[in-house]
Order: structure tokens, then sequence, then C-alpha cells
């Protein structure tokens, strides 16, 4: 369960819901600090107070989309636990890309890790699948590089089909 959910009746909840938009939506450096904050009706001091700097609203607003999509790809392997762990693997990443490229976060997630912190997916992927290989690591940059795709002008049904076509042996 989160510690805290941002909502719009705080100043520090509009920020980090607009900040999801924006990062969702230009990459980090091209993000200005001013103008985000009069999207959200907040001072760039209230950015400063609550996350220090640019890079910490970013780190947030990253781990909570990451939490978002942890969630999803989490329930799909419950769901096709019954399934040798490759093929659901394969499937709740399939559910996670959707979800990712359906709410409009493939720039978001198609990045990696901050620098310092573990990457929740691969953790989830990694229990699933191979909890001492390189399996779970393989897999997901496969999954960043199908979703950095659909940024690059590649329809998303075409990076989820190359997504779906790969294959990883169950061992």
């Amino acid at each position: 369960m989160p510690e805290w959910i941002p909502s719009e009746s705080s100043s520090k909840g509009r920020l980090v819901l607009r900040a999801v938009d924006v990062f969702s939506s230009e990459a980090f450096d091209d993000v200005n600090v001013v103008a985000l904050c009069a999207a959200a009706k907040v001072t760039t001091g209230t950015l400063y107070h609550h996350f220090g700097t640019k890079l910490g609203l970013y780190e947030v607003v990253r781990l909570e989309v990451e939490r978002r999509t942890v969630d999803r790809i989490a329930g799909a392997l419950a769901a096709r636990a019954d399934d040798p762990p490759a093929v659901a693997v394969q499937a709740a990443l399939l559910v996670g890309f959707d979800y990712v490229v359906d709410t409009g976060r493939a720039r978001l997630m198609g990045a990696t890790v901050p620098q310092g912190r573990d990457d929740l997916l691969e953790a989830a992927v990694r229990s699933t699948l191979d909890p001492h290989g390189a399996g779970a690591r393989v897999w997901l940059a496969a999954w960043r590089a199908a979703l950095m795709c659909t940024l690059d002008g590649f329809s998303a049904d075409d990076a989820r089909s190359a997504l779906a076509r790969l294959r990883l042996d169950d061992h």
C-alpha cells in the first residue's frame, strides 16, 4: 500500500499529478519547472520544499507510475500462476505494456530506473521467472524498448506484436 496517494486537494498532490502528465509527454531535460508549477497552480518554492529538485520530483513521479504498473503486472502474474513461468511473465508484461501505453506513460516507464534505486518491475518478474538469472532484466529491456518504439513512430500494435513474439525457454 502506498504511503501517500497524490490528490488535487493539496499543493504537493497537484504538483505530482501534473508532473506525471508532463514527464510522460516531455523528456526530463525539456521540462520547464516554472511552467510545470504554473500548470499545477503552485509556486516553484512548493516544488523545492517538497522535492528538493526537479530530479527529486521526477523520482517520486517515476516511482508512483512504476508502482501502478507493478500492481498490474503482479495481478497478471497471479492470474497466470499455473502457466509456465516464461508464458506467465510474457503475458504479464503485455498487460503492463497495454496499461502504460493506454495511460500515455511510455516515456516514463520506457526510461531506465533512476540510479541507486531498485527496479520494482525487475523484482516482480524475477520472483516468477528466474530468481538468480538475467532473464528478468533481458525481458524488461525488451519491454522498455517496445515502449520507446511507440515514441519513435512505431504503432503500439506493432511494438506489442514484436514483444509478443519474443520467446524465453522455461528452465
